[in-house]
């Protein structure tokens, strides 16, 4: 059965996301429709390519994966489908591709797109999916073209011992998700102490193995599953409890 991704900022209560899911259906009823989420805030590119970035490896090889985020049209705006590592995406070419790959794709096509029809967005996506599910080559789908739009988010910065970064994203237990990974982590610390600050908060000064590692209602850090820095409290809130909110800086530094 063909798997096909949804993640959109579309929202679970207004009739843009049933009318998507029942144009791509409507090609193809045969499709396993599987929601990532429709729950990102409007036109934030940057919290889809977290989300959806840190999910779409999950899925088998040939998945389609639509990403419906700040998607409303514009004269100058391309939408796409891409192959990479064996998967394919469909998309507005927005720069949010470009947060989620780790280097360019080979295989970017731009659907060809007249507002002056009655084809619709969620039409132009449904044609693709259905294309793609029926094998149809992505040449005959779109018009190649050679690279996507470029976006940069904030990159932690780094010298000899120490590291600064940001929060980049609340999960729904409230912990602060900060753009720190465990690889930089251990290329930096070498397996050093450290202190990680933030706001005018007691510092954090050991990585915790899991979240019962800490008393009830202790602030935490710890790597999560998708290898980036945590800091949380146990059995509670940790970003509205520590007034941690998108964007704050946090510093760690390591003993010489």
């Amino acid at each position: 059965m063909q798997i096909v991704t949804l993640t959109t900022d579309l929202g679970e209560h207004d009739y843009a996301l049933p009318a998507l899911k029942g144009a791509i259906l409507r090609r193809n009823a045969s499709l396993l429709l599987v929601d990532i989420t429709h729950a990102i805030r409007d036109f934030d590119i940057v919290q889809a390519a977290f989300i959806f970035g840190n999910a779409w490896r999950s899925f088998p090889e040939g998945a389609i994966h639509v990403v419906w985020v700040n998607n409303h049209y514009s004269p100058d705006k391309t939408y796409v489908v891409i192959r990479y590592e064996g998967q394919y995406f469909i998309g507005p070419d927005n720069g949010v591709f470009s947060l989620i790959m780790d280097e360019a794709p080979q295989e970017i096509y731009a659907l060809e797109f007249d507002p002056e029809s009655a084809f619709s967005l969620r039409e132009l996506y449904a044609f693709a999916v259905g294309s793609i599910a029926g094998g149809m080559p992505l040449e005959k789908i779109g018009v190649p073209v050679s690279s996507l739009l470029q976006r940069i988010t904030f990159r932690p910065v780094t010298g000899p011992s120490h590291i600064r970064g940001s929060v980049i994203y609340i999960d729904n237990f409230d912990n602060a998700v900060i753009n720190i990974s465990r690889t930089l982590f251990e290329e930096v610390g070498r397996g050093r102490r450290f202190t990680l600050s933030f706001k005018r908060h007691e510092p954090l000064r050991r990585l915790a193995r899991s979240y019962g590692d800490a008393t009830v209602g202790e602030p935490l850090c710890l790597f999560n599953a998708a290898g980036y820095l945590e800091i949380a409290v146990y059995m509670g809130k940790a970003a509205s409890l520590l007034g941690l909110t998108l964007d704050d800086m946090i510093e760690i530094v390591f003993e010489n």
